[in-house]
């Protein structure tokens, strides 16, 4: 029950689509989603893979609460191995695509090989097709949904695309669903470009099933009633967004600026949340125009927002004179505090071309951040850019930057390999803001210790959905700690990471962990599916997933050695804030952390570790 039970398989290479059976002992110990898929990738994949080859395999996949009930039942996952980062790449997705494909029978998409000319996929409940999709090649992704969606007169149809980053190869291309929800990280847009995999097309009314139907919706109603009276994400969600966090973090001297050189950005509340509620001088309409909700979804964070139409960015692109995805919190700050930019219209303008050519903002941000810094000590100049003056502060050259990485010309293609490739071409590998590759985002470890730990120990490189701590560390969440402090933050990280890795398997957003715990989400996936789902076996799920990836990393080559910062954040003082003075703790939370998780100071599972967690 709310397993499917069914795998497609497609295999690109020779164009059949054939249905499986679910592994369910494998659902049983993994759960679904991000832990599921990435034991059908371990198992099936060397970890020594190229990426961008047809060996790398990659998996849509859904949990067993994704298109149930349950509330933001409408995540889904994309799982390969990441050209950004040569590591595990598990990219997660809102919208209504994932509850699409688990309505139309399905738990994964496993895809495999690579087309020889252009394809997408259609999949209408247990009927799958490849089809040409010459005609879409060169594409955005807007172009690209409308026009499979009106070709397949069905409107209530769901795609997942790319757009012309993947089609290039970029390093940190996305894959788009429902015009502004993405798999954002890690490349995972460039491994479906690799595949010559332009779009996939799904239309569902199976239906999902759930074991004990009242007991699920007594689960559901409670969690909802807790949520609804939250105090983030039943009032600061759905009026900011994750753009509420904007002034709170810059407020506290923890928001990286100019390529983290600082840690305060004085032009922080210009590009905020609450900028976006402001009526602007010229047409009196204000940035923001309502939020919106994924599917099941009660907290409603995402954000609708318009331009102003006369606007001299949107002159004569019709595209972008519309209302539509608005800035989040990351996106905001990569493009604007980490640029030094605090034009809120150019801002929104960029975070629309992230959405329509298929760009992860944090990784693009945070590379154009790097290409100013090597511009400003002069390693790249005039030459290398084109003329563009690529200096802190300038909207001129972010948006020649983001408007060239889209399409693939001049210097956007040096942006398109990310910071770690960037600086080190240029010489000055120092200057990329990174972890085994992945650009770290909005929270500076200087000022939220526990943040680095997340980071530097991150199996997807930097990234902050893995381990959230900002919400003990700012929020108080599920109880308040102190963000300049080193202590107990081992344990806090690991806790959030193992919550993290069985709530990404579940179907549902990690936002609910701001007010639900897991004793709230357990009986919900204890209602929906067959099996011992108690918050300990939770956990212990959560914990075998990590130690999985962390696994298929040291196969791939990663060591204890990659565990680590940017030499900045571990050597050079925050400037001013709470953190005046402070680097990265980072020394004295990572040997604790080895401990706790039962590792070697090698940074390896013990074989006692892997013993009991049956890997």
């Amino acid at each position: 029950m709310s397993w499917t039970q069914k795998v497609l398989r497609v295999n690109l290479s020779t164009g059949s689509c054939e249905s499986e059976p679910l592994n369910m002992e494998w659902a049983h110990q993994y759960l679904g989603q991000r832990g599921l898929a990435t034991k059908y990738l371990v198992e099936e994949t060397d970890p020594k893979v190229d990426p961008l080859s047809p060996d790398n395999k990659m998996i849509f996949a859904t949990g067993p609460l994704t298109g149930t009930a349950a509330p933001t039942s409408g995540r889904w996952s994309v799982v390969c191995k990441g050209p950004l980062t040569g590591a595990i790449a598990a990219s997660n997705s809102g919208g209504f695509f994932g509850a699409e494909m688990k309505n139309a029978g399905w738990d994964m998409i496993i895809f495999e090989g690579a087309s020889d000319k252009p394809v997408y996929l259609s999949v209408k409940n247990d009927q799958a097709e490849l089809k040409d999709a010459s005609a879409l090649w060169g594409k955005t992704v807007w172009q690209t949904e409308k026009e499979l969606i009106d070709s397949s007169g069905d409107k209530d149809s769901k795609v997942a695309s790319i757009g012309p980053a993947g089609e290039n190869g970029s390093m940190f291309a996305a894959i788009v669903n429902d015009l502004d929800r993405a798999a954002g990280r890690s490349g995972v847009g460039a491994v479906m470009g690799s595949k010559n995999l332009k779009a996939v097309i799904v239309r569902g009314t199976v239906g999902v099933s759930v074991k004990d139907p009242m007991a699920f919706m007594q689960a559901c109603t409670a969690s909802n009633k807790i949520l609804a009276e939250n105090a983030v994400t039943g009032e600061g969600l759905p009026t900011y967004g994750t753009q509420v966090l904007m002034n709170v973090i810059n407020g506290i001297g923890s928001l990286p600026t100019r390529n983290a050189q600082d840690v305060e950005f004085e032009g922080a509340e210009n590009i905020s949340g609450e900028a976006m509620h402001e009526e602007r001088e010229s047409d009196g309409k204000a940035n923001l125009v309502s939020n919106h909700a994924c599917f099941g979804c009660p907290i409603s964070c995402a954000r609708r927002s318009k331009m102003d139409p006369n606007n001299p960015l949107i002159a004569g692109k019709e595209q972008y004179q519309v209302t539509s995805g608005g800035l989040e919190y990351e996106a905001a700050w990569s493009l604007g505090a980490g640029t030094g930019v605090d034009d809120l219209e150019a801002l929104t303008y960029c975070n629309f071309l992230c959405n329509d050519y298929g760009m992860d903002p944090i990784s693009l941000g945070s590379t154009i951040a790097a290409a100013m810094e090597l511009y400003e000590t002069g390693a790249i100049t005039d030459a290398d850019t084109g003329g563009v003056e690529l200096k802190f502060g300038s909207t001129d050259a972010l948006v020649k930057m983001v408007e060239a990485m889209g399409k693939n010309e001049g210097f956007g293609k040096e942006i398109a390999k990310g910071s770690k490739r960037l600086c080190e071409k240029y010489g000055k590998p120092e200057l990329s803001m990174s972890v085994k590759g992945q650009e770290f985002p909005a929270y500076d470890p200087r000022g939220i210790q526990g943040m680095g730990l997340t980071y530097a120990t991150s199996n997807r490189g930097g990234c902050h959905l893995r381990s959230y701590t900002v919400s003990s560390e700012v929020l108080g969440i599920p109880e308040k700690t102190d963000p300049l402090t080193t202590d107990g933050k081992a344990a806090l990280v690991k806790a959030f990471q193992d919550v993290t890795a069985a709530v990404d398997s579940s179907g549902t957003c990690i936002f609910t962990t701001f007010a639900l715990s897991m004793d709230d989400i357990a009986p919900e996936i204890a209602a929906a599916c067959e099996g011992d789902w108690s918050v300990d076996n939770l956990m212990e799920v959560g914990e075998r997933i990590w130690n999985m990836e962390r696994l298929y990393n040291i196969e791939a080559g990663f060591t204890a050695a990659d565990d680590t910062l940017p030499q900045r954040l571990l050597k050079d003082a925050a400037k001013s804030g709470a953190a005046k003075g402070l680097t990265s703790g980072l020394d004295k939370m990572l040997p604790e952390y080895y401990e706790l998780r039962g590792w070697g100071t090698d940074g390896v599972p013990s074989s006692e570790t892997q013993q009991r967690l049956g890997l």
